[in-house]
């Protein structure tokens, strides 16, 4: 009996006794200091991005400049270039970046690809030493491994969440409702704020750009989603030079998503076909008019590469894949007549 009264006396005191000893300030467990390290490394490179609009006044029609929204970048380069999604500086009449030390600076946009919802912004006068991010390989990530997100949900600025790549090859929409593949889903929370903020790996690499969550009420449920930095390493340096994504191009106009909807046409009927261009040489043809002066269908295109398009979105999908150069394979439909044509791509329109 009296042993077991000074075990149990001894395994009351040994917990009092360990958290003695223990120091709470230089103790972590390894996925703590992990997580802290990344953080303390990755911030300084996470940009706070306001978006400000005009508005006029309904009573004295004066014009004032207010917040639009707001969201997240990170640093691309010292020079001041500045990632972010798209949908969070559309419509921006003036844009600000606020750096981690709080310093704000007007920025200007050098490049949008709204099809990727990605933006590149310059800061104006930046200052010297800005703190950049490691590139990672989304291609490397599976289901499981560790990802945190740096951001500023509902402008509470510098904030980190963790959690795991929940899933892989996700689809979501971008704006212009274009499809954007092979996105990140993860279940580290993203909420209103975190837009164009930086998704890292356990090692402190960008991994991916947060740009979206699933959830009816608008905050993180759960489920959030990250362009692939495999992604954002092809649109961005294209973003700087050109302002925009360079495509390759067949030289024609197709009719819109909302016109083919509306007289339930199977394919994309050819608008307008320019001269000199790819498809001109290929023989396409455009709509036209009769001796009547009735508008006509040209060619619909129904496959690229044998497969099948049904909208604008699926047709720059395909064509995307390829370069400039590169030779491609056009199934139309003329009338009641199928052909196909080979056609070699140019440069971007």
């Amino acid at each position: 009996m009296k042993h077991w009264l000074c075990a149990l006396g001894l395994a009351l005191l040994l917990p009092s006794a360990l958290a003695q000893e223990a120091d709470y300030l230089s103790f972590a467990t390894e996925d703590e200091a992990n997580s802290t390290e990344i953080f303390s490394r990755a911030s300084p490179a996470v940009v706070f991005v306001t978006n400000k609009a005009l508005r006029r006044d309904l009573f004295s029609l004066n014009v004032h400049e207010i917040p639009r929204g707001s969201g997240t970048g990170f640093v691309w380069d010292p020079s001041g270039l500045i990632v972010t999604n798209f949908h969070v500086i559309a419509g921006a009449h003036r844009l600000t970046v606020t750096l981690q030390d709080r310093s704000e600076y007007d920025a200007e946009v050098i490049g949008v690809a709204p099809e990727k919802d990605l933006a590149v912004l310059r800061i104006q006068n930046p200052p010297a030493g800005l703190t950049t991010l490691p590139l990672g390989d989304s291609s490397e990530l599976s289901v499981g491994r560790k990802v945190l997100a740096i951001g500023n949900p509902f402008g509470l600025d510098t904030t980190l969440t963790t959690g795991v790549v929940s899933a892989l090859g996700r689809e979501i929409r971008a704006p212009g409702n274009r499809t954007i593949r092979g996105v990140i889903q993860t279940d580290a929370a993203i909420n209103p704020g975190n837009s164009g903020g930086p998704l890292l790996n356990s090692m402190g690499q960008l991994v991916g750009v947060n740009t979206a969550i699933y959830s009816p009420s608008g905050a993180s449920a759960g489920i959030g989603f990250a362009i692939p930095v495999n992604t954002v390493r092809e649109v961005v340096p294209q973003l700087i030079s050109y302002g925009r994504i360079q495509r390759p191009s067949l030289g024609l106009e197709l009719a819109s998503d909302r016109w083919i909807r509306r007289y339930r046409i199977e394919g994309l009927p050819v608008v307008r076909v320019f001269p000199g261009l790819p498809a001109d040489r290929a023989g396409i043809r455009g709509a036209y008019r009769n001796a009547r002066g009735e508008i006509l269908l040209g060619d619909i295109i129904t496959a690229v590469d044998g497969e099948a398009v049904r909208s604008n979105d699926d047709y720059l999908s395909l064509i995307e894949q390829h370069e400039p150069g590169d030779t491609v394979t056009i199934t139309l439909r003329r009338g009641d007549e199928r052909r196909e044509v080979s056609v070699r791509l140019s440069d971007s329109e």
